[in-house]
């Protein structure tokens, strides 16, 4: 029978690695259980006749999940994620083309697929792979890519397949995921004059098909309104456009934010005592960072845009002491996407953004979100343990050139 001492042990070697990344994630979680519970008033009357307690346990739920796939993930040594993304990766070109085609509609758009009962949103999988089908492919045919056509058909080619998927439905999530696949492309070490040349030709194409879509459904938006919804969005951010686009729901929503935010303060109105959660629509999800200054003010605010900001820069350290290594870009990637889109949902609730709709990942109330999210953390925190182990468990990070992402 196992002693009280190995069982301790095998309990704390579940959780080695980065021990500052594991404290966010404990943060983030406290964070997530109270700002959720106090902001699905509307959310509790519409869907469990006021029981506010049966939202906190499906959210504890989600979150549950979402906890113990990031333990799992960052139990699996991080050189076996090489293949396992790059599976994911093939999986996630039909499952994105079966949504884009057969999808539920989500906010106009088909943005999720049903199984077995439950909403999976493809996008989020994508995003994951994507990222390790990229570390992967830069560390393996590093020298390669000196050649355009390489560069084209290993790596442009597979990025526009993924985010032109994601663009017709979910234009924010494709446009910080062409952002995320851009940074690594950089930390990859591919040459400035062909990542300036990818941008532009995607910035120009972007443009123009965004018209040509005006062009074609403008006359008839039941065709298809997402272009116009993403032409709307701008003006209204801008300040231009009609009374029609200035007084509908998005505007509704901002102003409602920035109300919420006004009245938090420096030290908020504390916990529970939010007076906009029940006017705020999807104050659980997309605008909980207005939650978070209402009832926990600037010092609320500052402390979760904080903690996205540290996990960013625990990443960096890994990235600046192993340049072009897979784990390396692997954990910078996923950690830059998670921070961006922390970031995007902070500057859509202040005012600094449009409205696009994007969650504060493990903050929000959300499904597959929450997964994803847990699972890249898993995978960031992975990479540290190995780190730590090659080191002998020391504390400061260090990557050696090898075979990982051959692994």
């Amino acid at each position: 029978m196992p002693t009280k001492e190995v069982i301790t042990g095998k309990f704390k070697s579940l959780f080695r690695g980065d021990k500052v990344i594991w404290m966010i994630v404990v943060f983030l979680t406290l964070i997530s259980m109270l700002v959720v519970y106090t902001s699905s008033d509307t959310l509790a009357y519409r869907e469990y006749n006021d029981d506010n307690g049966r939202v906190l346990m499906k959210h504890l739920f989600m979150l549950g999940l979402g906890l113990v796939a990031l333990v799992v993930a960052a139990n699996i040594n991080y050189k076996y994620y090489s293949r396992l993304l790059l599976l994911l990766f093939w999986v996630s070109v039909p499952l994105l083309l079966y949504t884009l085609l057969f999808g539920k509609n989500l906010n106009q758009a088909s943005r999720v697929i049903g199984i077995a009962g439950i909403t999976f949103q493809s996008s989020d999988l994508a995003k994951l792979a994507l990222v390790g089908y990229l570390a992967r492919v830069i560390t393996l045919k590093r020298d390669q890519l000196e050649d355009i056509k390489e560069l084209t058909f290993s790596v442009i080619v597979p990025i526009l397949l993924v985010v032109g998927l994601i663009f017709p439905a979910n234009f924010s999530t494709a446009a910080m995921l062409f952002a995320t696949c851009i940074v690594i492309m950089f930390l990859g070490k591919v040459k400035i004059k062909y990542i300036l040349g990818f941008v532009g030709t995607i910035a120009v194409a972007g443009i123009l098909a965004i018209f040509v879509l005006l062009k074609v459904t403008g006359d008839n938006p039941q065709k298809n309104n997402r272009s116009q919804t993403w032409v709307n969005r701008i003006e209204r951010f801008i300040g231009k456009g009609g009374e029609e686009v200035k007084n509908d729901e998005k505007d509704f929503q901002l102003t409602q934010s920035k109300i919420a935010i006004a009245g938090g303060g420096v030290v908020g109105k504390m916990p529970g005592k939010s007076t906009q959660r029940t006017i705020l629509p999807h104050p659980y999800s997309d605008f909980i960072y207005a939650i978070i200054l209402e009832e926990y003010g600037l010092v609320g605010g500052v402390f979760v845009l904080l903690l996205y900001l540290i996990l960013l820069f625990r990443a960096a350290r890994i990235m600046l002491r192993a340049p072009q290594s897979f784990g390396a870009l692997l954990a910078m990637g996923l950690a830059f996407s998670l921070v961006m889109q922390a970031m995007v949902n902070m500057g859509v609730a202040v005012g600094l953004l449009p409205v696009t709709g994007q969650p504060m990942p493990f903050v929000s109330r959300g499904g597959t979100s929450l997964l994803f999210t847990g699972i890249s953390i898993g995978i960031i925190i992975s990479v540290t343990r190995e780190i730590q182990k090659n080191d002998g468990n020391n504390t400061e990070f260090e990557v050696t050139e090898s075979t990982e992402a051959d692994s």
